[in-house]
């Protein structure tokens, strides 16, 4: 199982090389601006293959990171499920592109969007549940991490649905309400993936470690 782990950190790790990747070659190619971008617009282009791949890479050593802390018993039922749904929300958003609004929007779009969202919300649920770090002897110090990356990932949602639920009061939609003020779309979303990304890693680090579970 240690293997599965150290498996599924070399996914996730090659995943995000792939999409930084993507931003970087984008950025300095003036096609698209990461500050003001989402992630996803990747996969309109002509090498929205190469996003796809990122992401189900992503997804697979995430869903390997799942596995290891399973079969290891430092996953319960609700944690593991919650990590699956993650990365089942990844494979969706990789497999389904998203609106493209120079066209309007499509139902790949749509189920896009839901994939979005259960994997956004999913991670943050895994890791606060998971990583309980008084649970881990021998693992405390990946676990503190997973936790805290997982709480950030918690404050970043709650603090992007709740301006989301202010300006919709105000008659706003989600896309008109972001960007706010000098913080761009892109690099909202970026922010929050970046800290699930680092949620996952710190997982797989806790499944790598070796040491007893307390129960």
């Amino acid at each position: 199982m240690r293997q599965a782990a150290g498996w599924g950190l070399g996914a996730v790790g090659a995943g995000v090389v792939v999409i930084a990747g993507l931003d970087v070659v984008g950025a300095g190619l003036g096609e698209i601006n990461p500050l003001r971008r989402t992630i996803s617009e990747h996969g309109l282009g002509a090498y929205g293959w190469v996003f796809g791949l990122g992401v189900a890479l992503l997804a697979a050593g995430s869903a390997a990171i799942g596995v290891a802390l399973a079969r290891t018993r430092l996953a319960g039922v609700f944690g593991t499920l919650a990590l699956m749904a993650w990365s089942a929300g990844l494979l969706v958003t990789a497999w389904f592109p998203k609106h493209d609004w120079s066209v309007g929007p499509s139902l790949s779009g749509s189920i896009h969007r839901v994939g979005s969202l259960v994997a956004f919300l999913s991670l943050p649920v895994a890791a606060l549940v998971i990583a309980r770090p008084w649970r881990h002897t021998g693992r405390r110090g990946p676990a503190l991490a997973a936790f805290g990356f997982g709480l950030g990932s918690a404050l970043w949602v709650a603090g992007i649905v709740a301006v989301v639920l202010v300006g919709a009061r105000g008659g706003l939609a989600w896309w008109q309400v972001m960007p706010l003020g000098l913080v761009e779309r892109g690099l909202v979303e970026r922010g929050l993936a970046v800290t699930e990304v680092a949620a996952v890693v710190a997982l797989g680090a806790c499944a790598l470690a070796k040491g007893p579970v307390e129960r």
